[in-house]
């Protein structure tokens, strides 16, 4: 059954429900399978769940909470128990084309007029009081922010939770090459049951969710080769989406590209929720920047989460503590009390942004085996943070990391061979890649495909893990290249995007970048070879290095200056720890890996092992720009 991020919520009745001064406790009336018609005449099963007495509807206008998913809204009941005991009509609906609702299923194409024609439904309904909250996590924030670019009606105020979103951007093509946790997604989590051909050829949709690591080491994927396509509707976007790699039109007028629309976004209080591991956090913190600037009540937290995680005081192999984790309910409660109740609660007040700075933990060995990383919360005005000093780390001879400026040095070159791409291990991967069998035995939530785990590990391989050749640390790979500094004499604050500038050639036409930045924390008595802590990663796609609208193939050998954009962290780097960053040209299974021949996205028949360079002399500056906040 497919993960479902389900967050509970509480508040209490609006002002304008009878007896609105006294507590409720109301039953549950529900009206399942409401097909509600959209203005192309296809329709939307919707379930309806109304407070009760007595066994009797309540009459009266009430507020309402609306969810548009396509994992099932029958799954989502949790929702309807919670808030109508507290005076709330609540709207599950399947979006187009999944388990009840009419139509075909369009990765978000029909989310902005589907998402308004519901909202005027559910504003002309006599219980209705025109107060609408809408909630949700990944897809289901998507849709969220769709209904935000479609103007919808009486929409008051919305928690778009780990959301979906600017996939042509990141998040799904990222910096030009496509995240594999899509196809892991399409092929094993996207319910078969939930579309109608996918119910019909469910057996065969089981078998290829079976093999999606042999799929994944099998790129590319053509129409008409896998059981994929018994269900259309998801071939035809899974082999779409691996292939269109510019950030035109076709991903940014998809229904739920906020950064290219922010004009046509209602100006709607938002509270963006996500973490620093979640596969979704610079698709958050870019909507965040973008509709701060000209919307009002806009709210960002970020945690030391994954895509789903924060309840959790863990992520991968890392713990952070007892405050690390918070109750959803108890944020989204004062959010709706106060914008769909207009209880006055401070919450308009608060601090815009709030986030999870980790790091100042000892490093010792939990009991559940993860390292003890630490951290605390802290309040922002800003994001990102306006005295944070933008500080260039220099990539130097001999793996050096410096903030020294380099001089006349020879660049370093290594062969990076497509057929032995280096292994993803951790990062920021959505919730249901895992458990892998581990060294610790830690256990992880969800089970779909094992294709890769999620949040922060230790950069070394092992036998358990399946993308692994041998046991040895990433940085002992030739394809690798590490560049850190001497151990730190002081601890440094690093909080904010990331942004690595490279020099770079290659003897490819077309090739990948990769960009990893490390807490190398020292040996201790419980990790004696020390631990090697993924902080955050990145990529560019080279076709891609001076515009994601539009491809351009380089000349192999000529020198490029190219951008890596890697997701932003909050992360105290203590004494003694060593920053780190590598350098390579895969990520594998997080990334698609290229083949280095130059032949359209999803449609090579060879590949090549490419020889690619890294220039970092007085000319040929090659840095990470650090956001190093100074202490206070």
């Amino acid at each position: 059954m497919v993960f479902l991020l389900v967050l509970l919520f509480k508040t209490c009745i609006t002002a304008e429900t009878p007896d609105a001064s006294r507590p409720s406790n109301y039953d549950i009336a529900a009206f399942p399978n409401i097909m509600v018609p959209m203005r192309d005449g296809v329709r939307l099963a919707t379930n309806i769940y109304r407070p009760a007495e007595n066994g009797k509807v309540r009459e009266g206008k009430y507020p309402v909470i609306l969810e548009r998913t396509p994992y099932g809204k029958d799954n989502d009941v949790d929702y309807a128990n919670h808030w109508v005991k507290q005076g709330y009509v609540v709207i599950l609906q399947d979006v187009r084309g999944r388990f009840n609702s009419e139509g075909t299923w369009r990765f978000f194409r029909d989310d902005i007029n589907d998402g308004y024609d519901t909202a005027q439904w559910v504003s002309s309904q006599p219980w209705s009081n025109c107060a609408l909250g809408t909630i949700g996590a990944s897809y289901p924030g998507g849709t969220q922010h769709a209904l935000a670019l479609s103007n919808a009606p009486c929409l008051k105020a919305m928690i778009p939770a780990y959301a979906t979103s600017n996939a042509g951007r990141v998040g799904l093509r990222n910096n030009g090459a496509f995240e594999l946790r899509w196809l892991n997604w399409i092929f094993n989590l996207f319910e078969p049951e939930g579309d109608r051909d996918g119910a019909k050829n469910k057996q065969a949709m089981a078998k290829l969710g079976e093999q999606v690591r042999e799929h994944v080491r099998g790129l590319p994927l053509r129409p008409g080769t896998t059981p994929l396509h018994l269900v259309p509707s998801y071939e035809h976007w899974l082999i779409e989406a691996m292939s269109h790699g510019d950030n035109d039109a076709y991903w940014k007028d998809v229904g739920m590209d906020v950064v290219d629309h922010v004009a046509e976004y209602k100006d709607v209080p938002v509270y963006h929720l996500t973490g620093w591991f979640d596969s979704n956090l610079q698709g958050t913190s870019l909507n965040w920047i973008a509709l701060s600037k000209t919307k009002h009540n806009q709210r960002l937290i970020i945690g030391p989460w994954w895509h789903g995680g924060a309840r959790h005081t863990t992520a991968g192999e890392a713990e952070f503590g007892p405050s690390a984790g918070i109750d959803p309910d108890l944020l989204t409660s004062r959010w709706f009390d106060h914008w769909l109740k207009a209880i006055d609660n401070g919450v308009d007040r608060e601090a815009p942004v709030r986030i999870f700075i980790m790091g100042g933990g000892d490093g010792h060995k939990t009991g559940e085996g993860r390292i003890f990383v630490g951290g605390n919360w802290r309040d922002e005005s800003d994001w990102p943070l306006k005295r944070a000093v933008q500080t260039s780390y220099y990539l130097r001879s001999n793996g050096v990391l410096s903030t020294e400026k380099p001089s006349d040095e020879a660049p370093t070159s290594y062969e990076f061979d497509p057929a032995h791409a280096v292994p993803t291990i951790g990062g920021n991967v959505a919730a249901h890649y895992g458990p892998l069998s581990h060294h610790n035995t830690i256990e992880r939530p969800g089970d779909s495909g094992n294709l890769m785990e999620q949040g922060p590990y230790d950069q070394r391989c092992r036998a358990e893990l399946w993308n692994c050749d041998d046991t040895r640390p990433l940085s002992a790979r030739n394809d690798v290249l590490v560049f850190e500094t001497d151990p730190l004499k002081e601890d440094i604050e690093v909080t904010g995007p990331l942004l690595v500038k490279l020099w770079t050639s290659s003897t490819a036409p077309d090739t990948d970048f990769t960009a990893k930045l490390v807490d190398v924390y020292p040996p201790s008595k419980d990790f004696p070879a020390g631990f090697d802590l993924g902080v955050q990663d990145g990529i560019i796609r080279a076709r891609y290095r001076n515009s994601l609208e539009h491809a351009e193939l380089m000349k192999p050998g000529d020198v490029y200056q190219i951008s890596i954009d890697m997701y932003p962290t909050a992360m105290i780097f203590k004494r003694g720890h060593r920053i780190r960053l590598d350098i390579s040209s895969s990520n594998f299974p997080r990334f698609d890996v290229k083949p280095n021949t130059g032949e359209p996205l999803n449609d090579n028949r060879r590949s090549a092992t490419a020889v690619n360079t890294i220039y970092h002399d007085d000319r040929h500056p090659s840095q990470i720009v650090l956001p190093i906040v100074p202490a206070a």
